[in-house]
């Protein structure tokens, strides 16, 4: 046999290889898909769960930002009237306590917005929003799926309200907050943590 027809002979087989296993695994996916089409779905999750998901998953974009954010533009405002990123930040958290604080029996937060002389690092105020984050989801897991109809009273509407309805509506304010600093990165020129390509 020549060194040219051994050479042939080894591609061939190569290329039989790669068309064998190429097609062990499309057998394989294929198996996988039936199997998860023929298996019972899973049941939902409870009302609470559901709750605390959403809860955790805006807490985690609010403390990335805040965690990405630069310092020297912690008091950048895309236009004078408006609150500064820092503000922004220290707004959409602590407007948390307006539930959790009734939910946990206590008096609701006495003004909406923290001054900002009292978070003065970046530090402070990555901390304070973490601690709303942790402290609504504390209270969402305390009161668990039987407490998500508990009444609270709403200290805007001075009425009474379901726990899962108030805090829908706080994640709802989180939502926007977090729409309004995306609009301050594209404003100073940088791309929001939500945005930038996953590695």
């Amino acid at each position: 046999m020549k060194i040219g027809e051994m050479k042939i002979g080894k591609m061939k087989t190569r290329i039989v290889t790669v068309v064998l296993a190429v097609g062990i695994l499309g057998v394989l996916a294929v198996a996988q898909d039936t199997m998860k089409k023929d298996a019972p779905p899973k049941p939902a999750a409870g009302p609470s769960q559901v709750l605390l998901e959403s809860w955790n998953d805006i807490g985690r974009k609010l403390i990335a930002m805040a965690e990405d954010f630069p310092e020297d533009k912690y008091d950048f405002k895309p236009a004078p009237a408006q609150r500064s990123f820092a503000e922004q930040l220290l707004h959409a958290a602590n407007a948390n306590y307006y539930f959790t604080n009734p939910v946990l029996g206590l008096k609701p937060p006495a003004g909406e917005d923290p001054k900002r002389e009292q978070y003065k690092t970046k530090a402070a105020v990555v901390e304070f929003v973490k601690k709303a984050f942790a402290d609504g989801a504390a209270a969402i897991k305390q009161k668990g799926d039987k407490g998500m109809s508990d009444l609270v009273v709403d200290p805007f509407a001075n009425q009474q309200t379901r726990v899962s309805d108030m805090a829908w509506g706080l994640l709802e304010h989180s939502g926007e907050h977090y729409g309004q600093l995306v609009v301050y990165y594209r404003v100073a020129g940088l791309v929001p943590p939500e945005s930038r390509p996953r590695k």
